[in-house]
């Protein structure tokens, strides 16, 4: 049985316990948002969205926003990939889409004339770089041009980047045209690894892009890495984070692979055989969390490291860490704007999500309307457990007073349900619990998940309707 503590942000550290982890594995959520996407709603349209968007304008609410950008296209298929992507060599196709992504933006820029300070800018794919250095000048240019942005010292505008498909002086250029964070796909850097997926990524073209965003003075860099790929093993995975500790990026982000062939269909060019098994996956997780906080870098949640003097280390230590749908943010009371095919925003109290299909997105577009296929209005008992699994997620305690504060429930008697369901959790040494405070535990929160699930009125529906649990089969494993 290993056991061991590590750093975390805010001085409490965590503590890996092998035994209590393989009890509790299960498949979860992660929590992106709540309710999760997988509940939106079909008949949600644009015509809501439209209503909602224009009663808060009318109520004076008035946050500043985020856009996210999502460029869909890729060169080539890595195969344990499961984002939505549209593999092409086809440049053609680019163009078109950038045409009608020009249209959903002013759309937007038009709803929000007189709310559309952006605070926080974010290119997802995809392969964001998959653009030429014209195109995404072009299309940065075109979003200044839409919304009021914050000065480069106070906005976060971060872009993720394929390293193979950039030079140095296009990561240079990146940084002229408005970005100022830098995320880099790497996964692994052994070859057997990275052939067994279908991404050849060499060390020294990986070190270069990062070398030129120091260069270009980003304000942060990140890495991203996935344990658990084929062919992985616990010497494999030291030597990848050897060389990424050397590469010293500000953020670094280890993603557990979620083998889902039956959503996924890349996924099913993966030899099973070549997988690890699970023992060994939950070894690569002890020794990535050992080597990161033994060089400095600072557990801040989920998957996520990073330097102390960073900004997302600063917001947990304060107390303003956030979480939304691209992951654990500093900017809490942003409006999501999302644009571009698949994308999913957040309004207020509203989600949505865009038509899937280029097809679909292009005909709702010539429509002239905003490409909305699915979405969701949060009503008072969404709203109040959003908040507590937000506030567990990024600081891993709640206090019971400020949720009675802010809505008109007594915690014991609205949540009697969920607190027994806790009790066990406590049991287990993952939270304490008074009268005042749910406080995860040293040990809880590397199952920050398992706690937060208690509070998912859909999945406690769920399971009363389905005895098989085949909704969790849509979720990657919470370890």
């Amino acid at each position: 049985m290993t056991v061991f503590k590590a750093a975390t942000a805010d001085g409490t550290g965590i503590e890996f316990d092998t035994a209590l982890i393989r009890r509790l594995d299960r498949p979860g959520p992660r929590y992106t948002s709540y309710p999760t996407a997988d509940r939106f709603d079909p008949g949600f349209s644009s015509r809501d969205y439209l209503q909602a968007v224009n009663g808060a304008a009318v109520r004076g609410n008035v946050p500043p926003l985020s856009l996210y950008i999502h460029i869909p296209f890729c060169e080539s298929i890595c195969y344990y990939c499961g984002c939505n992507k549209i593999v092409t060599r086809d440049r053609s196709k680019a163009a078109t889409y950038l045409s009608y992504l020009k249209r959903e933006i002013d759309m937007h820029s038009r709803l929000l004339a007189d709310v559309n300070r952006v605070e926080q800018l974010h290119f997802g794919g995809g392969t964001p770089t998959y653009l030429s250095d014209e195109q995404m000048g072009d299309l940065m240019a075109h979003l200044h041009r839409r919304f009021r942005f914050a000065p480069d010292a106070e906005g976060e505008y971060s872009i993720e980047v394929d390293p193979r498909t950039v030079t140095r002086e296009r990561v240079l250029n990146l940084r002229r045209q408005g970005f100022n964070r830098i995320s880099l796909g790497v996964q692994d850097f052994d070859p057997q690894v990275q052939k067994a997926v279908n991404r050849i990524q060499p060390e020294e073209e990986t070190r270069a892009i990062i070398a030129a965003a120091r260069e270009a003075r980003f304000r942060s860099v990140s890495v991203d890495l996935i344990y658990g790929l084929p062919k992985q093993n616990l010497a494999t995975m030291q030597t990848t984070l050897d060389k990424v500790i050397s590469a010293d990026p500000d953020r670094i982000a280890i993603y557990n692979y979620a083998h889902l062939p039956h959503l996924f269909k890349p996924q099913r060019r993966i030899d099973e055989a070549d997988l690890p098994i699970g023992d060994v996956k939950l070894a690569m997780l002890a020794l990535c969390i050992q080597r990161l906080t033994a060089a400095g870098y600072v557990y801040i949640g989920m998957d996520h490291f990073a330097k102390p003097s960073d900004d997302l280390a600063i917001a947990q230590r304060q107390g303003r860490l956030h979480r939304n749908f691209q992951g654990y943010s500093t900017h809490a009371e942003a409006d999501l704007i999302a644009c571009g095919v698949s994308a999913i925003g957040a309004v207020g109290a509203i989600y949505t999500q865009n038509a899937k299909t280029l097809d679909d997105y292009y005909e709702r577009l010539d429509r002239n309307e905003l490409p909305i296929v699915r979405g969701l209005q949060l009503g008072m008992d969404d709203l109040l457990r959003r908040i507590v699994i937000q506030m567990l997620m990024c600081h891993f305690e709640l206090s019971i007073a400020a949720i009675e504060l802010a809505y008109p429930v007594t915690f014991a008697e609205y949540f009697a349900t969920e607190l027994d369901a806790l009790r066990e959790l406590e049991q287990n040494g993952l939270l304490v619990m008074d009268d005042e405070w749910i406080t995860v535990t040293p040990k809880g929160r590397l199952l920050i998940r398992n706690i937060c699930m208690v509070f998912d009125r859909y999945l406690r529906t769920s399971a009363k309707t389905d005895e098989a649990a085949a909704p969790l089969r849509r979720y990657s494993r919470v370890i």
